[in-house]
C-alpha cells in the first residue's frame, strides 16, 4: 500500500505554476490554501507563519506572495495605495470592501454588469476588470 506524501497537493500546485517548491514556499502555500478561498495581507500571513513556528521574514512573505501572484496562484487586490490583499480565488469575481473593518467579500463575476468599456490604448488589451465596491456600516 502506498501512502500519499503529506501536502502533495500543495507541492504539485506550486510545481504546476512553474515555481520551485522550496520549504518556505510550501509552508506559506499550506497556510494560504489549506482552508478554502480567502483574502490575506502580507502582514496577516507573516503573523500566521510566526504562530505556526515557521521561520520566515516579512520580506520573504512579500516576495513569495508576489511570486505566487505572478505565477497565477493568487490575485492581488489593491484597495488603496499601500494596502493590498492577496486572494486565493483566482476565478473572475469582484469585491465588497468594508472600509470600517478592512475586510473583503467576494462578489461573483456574473453579478456585475458593465455596459461598456473604453477602447484599450493602442498596443494593449484589457486583461481583466476589477470592481471594488466600498461599503460602510450603517450607524
Amino acid at each position: 500500500m502506498t501512502q500519499s506524501r503529506p501536502f502533495s497537493e500543495v507541492i504539485e500546485r506550486v510545481r504546476r505554476a512553474g515555481l520551485r517548491p522550496t520549504r518556505q514556499r510550501l509552508a506559506l502555500a499550506r497556510l494560504l490554501f489549506q482552508g478554502g478561498d480567502r483574502h490575506v495581507t502580507a502582514e496577516q500571513l507573516h503573523g500566521e507563519a510566526k504562530s505556526a513556528d515557521i521561520p520566515v521574514s516579512l520580506a520573504t512573505v512579500y516576495n513569495t506572495l508576489h511570486q505566487f501572484t505572478g505565477a497565477g496562484l493568487l490575485r492581488e487586490v489593491v484597495v488603496e495605495p499601500g494596502r493590498s490583499y492577496f486572494d486565493t480565488n483566482i476565478d473572475d469575481h469582484h469585491h465588497f470592501y468594508y472600509e470600517d473593518s478592512g475586510q473583503l467579500q467576494d462578489i461573483p463575476g456574473e453579478e456585475i454588469r458593465l455596459a461598456e468599456l473604453p477602447n484599450a490604448p493602442e498596443g494593449t488589451h484589457v486583461d481583466r476588470v476589477d470592481v471594488i465596491i466600498r461599503v460602510r456600516d450603517d450607524g
